[in-house]
Order: structure tokens, then C-alpha cells, then sequence
């Protein structure tokens, strides 16, 4: 029942369509691809002819890429990605899901098992032949960009350190990036987090299911985000308490995507948990607009070029990473104005998918090419990963910049 109170909700926002087609104008995947007709189309035009417990009345829209702008650009307020991630999972409910979609959505799973063997594991992903023998049998592209495994794990640097104690506690939701890809970015969040006078928790935490979701995995994925919010919630001592996190996309999961997409409106420690989640530089940004930012930068003379992915965006709260960087004296910033880099979380590794990705990302691609930046600066890790596929230069969380800058790279 309540699957269907919310897919009513959704669906009556489509009746605000006014067929403007400023999200046909916006979407990055239909100016880039035939293959989806636009959301307009395959949102609220198509909608109106899905019936429930009947056969999907267009396939196309597995070609969406789920990135959301044609919502965050829509006037009417029409939840146009929304419905297409509910008629994303019908169709995938209907057709099966592939093997391959079950494997790429699990970083965990992945993460775990590539870990404790990541030289071995690294070289797999490099290795010609086996990337042309995964694409064959799973449907990966071979040229996707695939992570390094950087052999440790966050969370036990995590449980090593002691964090002094202060009179405002955050919990930290690393993600899974963090956990087994990038764990020096975990530490660098902690470590400006501390010189800010907070106390970093770190608890047991596990995948927020935003992989499953966008694959149609909605069953699975609803299980992971609950359990994820039960292990942060459990920390939420006080009502000062926040949690905090510096994966974008995850951390938009957690305040809307799940409850809106999932029908998980009504669950309580989940609303309780988005209440008080933070993206990292909406945090710092707050707090220098209350005064309360440590602002003992040094000075950084570089340029660098800044994305600011799409899932960001759809926090609505700005580009909070582009005033805290403009805070470092000589850093030299260019903001990108390409709408999305292609990637789209796992959608640009699937072998149907590849070549629309790097379609979409071209323009952004192009845009850092004439920037003359050395590096870019991205909130999103499968965004980070992505631009330097299409670059080949390196790309790195804003908050490294914070963390050089505050001096803490010296100790």
C-alpha cells in the first residue's frame, strides 16, 4: 500500500506538466543520444499511459540516466526524474535484472573482496585482455573508468584514531568510495572537522543503497539504506548531534532520494537520520556564515577547475564548495558549466551505456581542457573517477584544498 500511496504522489505531479520542454533542453542523455527520446517524454508523457500490474509502455526509459536535472530545472515542480526511476524499476521488474547490474551495485561486496588482494585486484582492472573478457561476459565496458583498490580501509584508520573530545559531536557517513577507494579523503574530512573544533564518531556503516536503487533494485535496495540508517541514527546522542558526509550522491540518498523514491517517507529513524545530514561543504559553509569557520588559511597558488556534479545540485543548497575555495588566499578557481560529466554513479560503465556517458561528459571534458587547470576539484567520487578518465588529470574532493590550505597535510 504504501508503494502505491507514493507513486500516486509522484504521478500527480505530472498534471503540472506543461510541456514546456525546458527539461528536453536541460538533459544531458537525450542531447547525446537517440536512444532516449528526453524526459518529458519518457516522465510525465509516458506515465499517463503506465498502468499498474500491466507491461511497460516504453523501454527507453532505462536509458535515463537518473541524474536529475530535469527535475531541478522543471518550473512546475513535476518530479520528472522521480517517475522515471518508478518506471525504470518496472521494466527491470518485468525483464529481469542482469547479473552484471546485481555485481556493480554492490561496492561493498566489491570493496570487501578487492581489498585484501589489491595489488592483484588492480592489475585485473588494468590487464587489456581481462577488461575485454568482462566486457564480454558481464557487459562492463572496457574502457570504463574502474577505481583503484587502495588496500586499507578507512574505517580502521577510523577506529585507530581518537578524536579530542569537544562539546559538538559529528558522525561521520564516509560511503563506500571513502571506505575502500579513497581512504585519505575520510582522513582529511576528519582532520578539518577536528581543527574545527568538532569531535568525529565513526560507526559501523555499510552502502546507502543509491547503486541498487538506480538499477531498479528497489526490494534490495530499501533493506541497505534502512540498516544504514539504524547504525547512524544510533549515534544521534543529542539533539546538537550531525551527521555528516563527503559523498554527495550518498549523502542526498539519505536526505530525500530514499525517502521520495523508495516509499520510505514514513519510516522514522530515516526521517530522523536526513534531519540532520550534511553534505561536508554544506557544513563548513554554514559555519563560516555564522562566523565560526576557522579561516587560518595559507595561501595556495594554483588554478585549478571545479564540477559541480549533478547530485550536488539536487541538494539545493548552492555551490557551497566554490565560496569555501574562494576563502584560500592565490587559489585560482574555474568553474565548469557543463551540466554532468556522464557517469551517472554505474551507468557509465555498462557496455549499452559507455559511449553516451562520454558523450555527455565531452563538454565538460573540453571545458577543463581549455581551463588550463592542473587538477579539478568534484564533490563526487564516480564524478571524480569519471572526469579523470576523460582528462587524464587528476581529480580530488574540494576538502583537499581546506585541508593543505588549514596546514594539516605538515603533521
Amino acid at each position: 500500500m504504501t508503494d502505491l500511496i507514493e507513486v500516486a504522489l509522484l504521478r500527480g505531479s505530472l498534471d503540472h506538466c506543461v510541456k514546456c520542454t525546458i527539461c528536453e533542453t536541460a538533459c544531458p542523455v537525450s542531447n547525446a543520444s537517440p536512444l532516449f527520446p528526453g524526459p518529458k517524454y519518457a516522465g510525465p508523457q509516458s506515465e499517463r499511459y503506465r498502468v499498474s500490474g500491466e507491461p511497460s509502455a516504453d523501454a527507453s526509459v532505462d536509458y535515463c540516466s537518473g541524474c536529475g536535472i530535469c527535475s531541478q530545472v522543471c518550473p512546475q515542480g513535476v518530479k520528472i526524474a522521480e517517475i522515471n526511476s518508478q518506471a525504470r524499476n518496472v521494466l527491470k521488474t518485468e525483464k529481469g535484472i542482469p547479473l552484471r547490474d546485481r555485481i556493480i551495485t554492490r561496492p561493498t561486496w566489491l570493496g570487501r573482496a578487492g581489498t585484501p588482494v589489491a595489488p592483484l585486484a588492480n592489475w585485473t582492472l588494468r590487464s587489456r585482455p581481462l577488461r575485454i573478457l568482462g566486457e564480454k561476459l558481464l557487459g562492463v565496458h572496457r574502457d570504463a573508468p574502474a577505481p583503484r583498490f587502495a588496500g586499507r580501509r578507512f574505517s580502521r584508520w577510523a577506529r585507530r584514531h581518537k578524536s579530542p573530545a569537544a562539546k559538538q559531536r559529528i558522525v561521520y557517513f564516509h560511503g563506500c568510495g571513502t571506505e575502500y577507494y579513497e581512504p585519505w579523503e575520510g582522513e582529511r574530512v576528519v582532520a578539518v572537522l577536528e581543527h574545527n573544533g568538532f569531535e568525529v564518531v565513526v560507526p559501523k556503516q555499510d552502502c546507502c543503497g543509491l547503486p541498487l536503487q538506480s538499477s531498479g533494485l528497489f526490494d534490495e535496495a530499501r533493506t541497505v539504506v534502512k540498516r544504514l540508517a539504524r547504525r547512524l541514527g544510533s549515534q544521534l546522542k543529542d539533539d546538537n548531534t550531525l551527521i555528516v558526509g563527503n559523498a554527495t550522491s550518498c549523502t542526498l540518498m539519505l536526505k530525500r532520494e530514499a525517502r521520495e523514491i523508495l516509499s520510505l517517507e514514513d519510516d522514522p529513524e530515516l526521517r530522523r537520520v536526513a534531519e540532520r545530514t550534511y553534505d561536508i561543504c554544506e557544513l563548513l559553509l554554514e559555519l563560516h556564515q555564522r562566523g565560526e569557520l576557522r579561516t587560518d588559511f595559507r595561501p595556495l597558488p594554483e588554478r585549478i577547475a571545479y564540477h559541480a556534479p549533478c547530485q550536488q545540485q539536487g541538494h539545493w543548497i548552492g555551490k557551497p564548495a566554490l565560496e569555501l575555495l574562494a576563502l584560500i588566499p592565490e587559489l585560482d578557481v574555474h568553474e565548469m558549466n557543463a551540466r554532468c560529466c556522464g557517469i551517472a554513479g554505474t551507468y557509465g560503465l555498462k557496455v549499452e551505456k559507455y559511449e553516451i556517458a562520454m558523450a555527455v561528459g565531452r563538454t565538460l571534458f573540453d571545458q577543463v581542457d581549455a581551463s588550463g587547470a592542473a587538477t579539478v576539484a568534484c564533490d563526487s567520487e564516480t564524478c571524480r573517477w569519471q572526469i579523470t578518465h576523460g582528462t587524464q588529470l587528476p581529480s580530488v574532493h574540494p576538502i583537499d584544498y581546506l585541508y593543505r590550505a588549514y596546514g594539516l597535510g605538515d603533521t
